[in-house]
């Protein structure tokens, strides 16, 4: 497995989640303090909104609207120009818990997913995805997942990737041309000590993901390729490996959202949260 070093972007935040490059910059959302943040080329952050409901997923609409979940009550809402916030979809009747990552595809289709349970309170339980379509109508997607995680999108938009957290595995779907899902199935198995957290696809079909739930020597960002076989690692060795993205103006850049911080201490809303860059030799495929 090829090992990469990474260098500090920004620091002094709480929880980053959901990281995505858009429009030449890097956004994020941070669970704890409810801002949607964008950062400079030197890592300095700009609140662009705040989610009293905690803000976790982001996406973005063909033209360009900004879009966030709000986990604790499952919903997904539109960002202003001015920050202000209103209702795009209600999928709490899909969730069986807060809400979690977003993906929205190219053509207005967006797909959220949820924890599935109280963390810290209940067991994992198997939960669903939700499929929103353009008109604002959500659906459910057939079949359970367990606690669905990060998701991406093959550049031909036949093909949606997700991370299965507590099942250590990364699954596709087939995706037709009404955003509808199908033909649910393992994609690459991991080791089950890992837990995939956010994921990333490069233009060789790799799929980059955090290895969450750890701060030991198997913390890091890992890259997958169908079948099952690990062939890149970044270590973040004392830190929670959680989100990435591939951002820059080539998308070479692969920026990854550290967090320090163990379950009870999350349950409790603390956490120390920072970005870092590596170069690992691959280019991302646009993420919206």
């Amino acid at each position: 497995m090829k090992l990469h070093t990474y260098t500090g972007f920004a620091s002094g935040h709480r929880f980053l989640e959901g990281l995505r490059w858009h429009d030449g910059a890097l956004w994020a959302s941070d669970f704890f303090t409810g801002a949607v943040l964008t950062f400079s080329p030197g890592g300095d952050a700009t609140t662009v909104a705040e989610v009293p409901g905690a803000p976790s997923g982001l996406g973005f609409l063909a033209d360009g609207t900004a879009l966030v979940v709000s986990q604790a009550d499952a919903t997904v809402l539109r960002i202003g120009p001015d920050g202000a916030l209103s209702s795009y979809a209600d999928f709490s009747a899909v969730a069986g818990g807060p809400g979690n990552d977003l993906l929205v595809a190219p053509d207005g289709h967006a797909y959220v997913g949820n924890f599935g349970f109280a963390v810290g309170t209940e067991d994992p339980k198997p939960t669903a995805l939700a499929h929103i379509d353009p008109q604002g109508t959500v659906h459910r997607v057939d079949g359970e997942v367990m606690f669905p995680n990060g998701m991406a999108l093959t550049p031909d938009g036949r093909q949606l990737l997700l991370a299965e957290t507590f099942l250590h595995r990364i699954t596709a779907y087939d995706r037709a041309s009404d955003g509808s899902l199908s033909n649910q199935r393992v994609w690459a198995q991991l080791p089950e000590t890992f837990m995939p957290d956010g994921i990333a696809l490069d233009t060789d079909g790799g799929v980059w993901f955090g290895n969450a739930l750890t701060m030991g020597d198997d913390a890091g960002f890992y890259r997958v390729v169908a079948g099952g076989e690990l062939t890149d690692k970044v270590p973040v060795t004392g830190t929670q490996a959680v989100a990435c993205a591939f951002g820059g103006d080539d998308r070479s850049t692969l920026y990854l959202s550290c967090n320090t911080t163990t379950l009870e201490e999350f349950v409790q809303g603390r956490s120390d949260g920072a970005v870092a860059v590596a170069s690992v030799g691959y280019t991302g495929v646009p993420t919206a």
